[in-house]
């Protein structure tokens, strides 16, 4: 039973929007300790925690793997000096932010106007390397480096273009799962084929293995940044996802 000021795993993980599984997992790393453990096997979570679990989601929305938030949040010795690091960070990402809706105003203004479009207005604001640290803490720097690579070698409208297949993908998701389908059904395995190949285009020279493709699925429900890109086309869709991921796996 919860004491006063403090708050269950099931609870904690309905207030942030994450998942009592990600809680855990951020446990067994040493990133997140529960204030005390129930004599039942709950975990309950007090003020502290909530702070500190403040600053991990906050690192991790900008692109912080799990290793790096380790030491940011090991060389920290109060909370002064975490809440101040907090709010840098947030204004960095207001700021970053403010430059996205700039960018793109600009471009629809200009395409309204008819008049031509540049690529360093179009993409202010925009970090494709904010995954850099999961990357290379699952298949290796070499993998991120051939992938970045190639991304950065790709024309404005081959980007956009795949960008918008990624966006293509997940609202097909959503409608599968609003349709109640199964994730290892005939139609949801056909979204999941075009879904591994688009990740395939960016492995540049072999293709994801059954290992990794299910590794990634694991990523987008214990990730809170993955999982929120698909459940934004209704709840349970991150979970959805990495089932059809799973499933489609078994065959590669």
């Amino acid at each position: 039973m919860n004491r006063p000021g403090e708050w269950s795993i099931q609870q904690l993980a309905r207030i942030t929007g994450t998942t009592s599984r990600t809680l855990r997992h951020y446990g067994s790393l040493g990133l997140l300790e529960p204030s005390r453990i129930g004599a039942n096997g709950y975990r309950f979570y007090g003020q502290a925690a909530l702070v500190r679990l403040q600053r991990i989601l906050l690192l991790r929305e900008l692109g912080l793997g799990l290793a790096a938030i380790a030491d940011v949040l090991g060389g920290e010795t109060d909370a002064v000096t975490a809440l101040g690091t907090h709010l840098d960070l947030l204004e960095q990402e207001q700021a970053r932010l403010q430059r996205q809706i700039a960018s793109v105003r600009t471009t629809l203004d200009k395409t309204r106007r008819g008049e031509p479009l540049m690529a360093e207005e179009m993409f202010d604001g925009f970090d494709h390397t904010r995954y850099k640290d999961e990357v290379i803490e699952r298949w290796g720097e070499q993998a991120y480096r051939s992938s970045d690579a190639w991304w950065r070698a790709l024309p404005d409208a081959d980007k956009n273009s795949f960008q918008q297949e990624q966006l293509d993908i997940a609202a097909d998701y959503g409608r599968a799962h609003a349709a109640g389908l199964a994730p290892d059904g005939p139609e949801v395995r056909e979204i999941t084929r075009r879904h591994y190949e688009w990740v395939a285009a960016g492995w540049q020279g072999r293709r994801p293995g059954a290992d990794e493709f299910a590794g990634l699925a694991q990523m987008y429900v214990a990730d809170p940044r993955f999982a929120a890109n698909y459940d934004r086309h209704g709840e349970g869709t991150a979970s959805f996802v990495s089932d059809a991921m799973l499933a489609f796996a078994l065959d590669l």
